[in-house]
């Protein structure tokens, strides 16, 4: 017999997200709670269907329309109002036709495609990354044959921003160095900059001339859906260049049908032409074109004031919930240790926290309670509810003191 063609494939490490999951599956205890995947849950512990997108599935299924290949790019109607969604409007860019958007499969293939773009076609060599990221950036980077560094991000002693060692290290970073940046609720922490440091990160990207990547994955679970892409629409009216990756896997609450989108701002309209060319080139060569189902609901809901509406309402219901078991966690872990100052979670912003756990704390809150978070201590507010909020808030106790 001859020798497998495989036989040297090695084993790879299981993803430290989804093999969690694996772990929580296999798990006997009917109290178990996972906190580690990066979905939204309601109240009832279920991934929910929104009332929008079931309105809007009713008109996409009932046109019973033809299936055939779309553009390269996607459909052209769902880019524009992914634009209006991310720059607003009123855009000078948009009204400039200096920006371009490709329907994408979802925000992780958004981020794919733009590390391709800028290795392949501008010839990028580094990206930076922020200490902590979401691990899944690394990954995706470095595969796209870009070398990944990290600069200085959140600060474990005081819960927040190591804003001034995050800019004296921007500062050193050779020109035309890509810079990924949360434009908000970030993963994993849930801290976030505040307006004038953006400012200041703004100017500063400028100044070097570094080339902002912005991944905004959870627009509407901070604050607002307009106030969350203030981000985008400033480094939109500062920078020459930009690249934003946007999702609808959390607020639409279709993390199955894989929808988002890759937006590029270029210095003018001839110069968008051709960046649009190169990027129709590399998804070609890629998945040559998007899905028609998931990005017709997000099309009709858009484009649809009332749909719209009721989305936006929807979305503060999500991002309302996570804001009060942020609030009964904190409430809870100051009853049963009053010693522990567990306030700084209130003050974080979307889905996520970094919770302070160690990674021997997480252990135990694994093997002794069955609560399934990540070894850095991140957890997912939003698999919080008032059913299991007790039991976690107990186990974070226990292992805590």
């Amino acid at each position: 017999m001859t020798t497998s063609a495989f036989s040297t494939v090695e084993l790879a490490p299981s993803d430290p997200i989804l093999g969690l999951t694996e772990l929580f599956k296999s798990d006997a205890n009917p109290n178990k709670v996972n906190l580690g995947v990066g979905v939204y849950y309601d109240d009832a512990g279920s991934v929910p269907l929104l009332e929008c997108v079931k309105s809007a599935e009713a008109r996409v299924v009932g046109k019973q329309a033809a299936r055939p290949y779309q553009p390269i790019d996607g459909n052209a109607n769902y880019g524009k109002l992914v634009q209006a969604l991310l720059f607003g409007a009123e855009s000078d860019a948009l009204a400039e036709n200096r920006i371009i958007t490709a329907q994408t499969l979802g925000g992780t293939g958004a981020l794919r495609v733009g590390a391709d773009f800028l290795k392949q076609v501008v010839g990028c060599s580094d990206v930076w990354i922020s200490d902590p990221s979401w691990e899944n950036h690394r990954g995706i980077f470095q595969n796209a044959g870009l070398k990944v560094n990290v600069y200085p991000y959140y600060d474990s002693n005081t819960g927040g921003i190591a804003f001034d060692q995050m800019v004296e290290q921007l500062k050193t970073l050779p020109k035309q160095s890509v810079v990924l940046l949360h434009a908000c609720c970030h993963n994993p922490t849930g801290v976030d900059l505040n307006t004038e440091q953006w400012k200041i990160i703004a100017e500063l990207i400028v100044e070097h001339a570094l080339i902002p990547f912005l991944d905004i994955a959870y627009q509407g679970f901070g604050v607002s859906l307009d106030e969350d892409g203030f981000v985008v629409r400033l480094f939109t009216e500062r920078c020459k260049n930009l690249i934003i990756s946007n999702s609808f896997s959390k607020s639409f609450s279709l993390y199955g049908e894989r929808i988002g989108g890759l937006s590029i701002v270029s210095s003018s309209a001839e110069e968008a032409k051709r960046v649009q060319s190169q990027l129709k080139r590399l998804i070609r060569t890629n998945y040559s074109n998007p899905p028609i189902y998931s990005g017709a609901v997000v099309e009709t809901v858009l484009a649809d004031s009332d749909l719209k509406s009721q989305w936006d309402t929807e979305l503060g219901g999500m991002r309302e919930r996570i804001k009060h078991m942020r609030l009964e966690l904190s409430s809870n872990i100051a009853k049963l240790c009053p010693d522990v100052d567990f306030s700084f979670i209130t003050r974080q912003q979307g889905m996520f926290s970094y919770s302070g756990l160690t990674r021997e704390q997480v252990v135990r809150l694994r093997e002794e309670y069955s609560i399934y978070a990540i070894e850095s201590g991140r957890i997912c507010v939003a698999a919080l509810n008032s059913k299991n909020i007790g039991v976690v808030s107990e186990a974070i106790a226990k292992v805590i003191t």
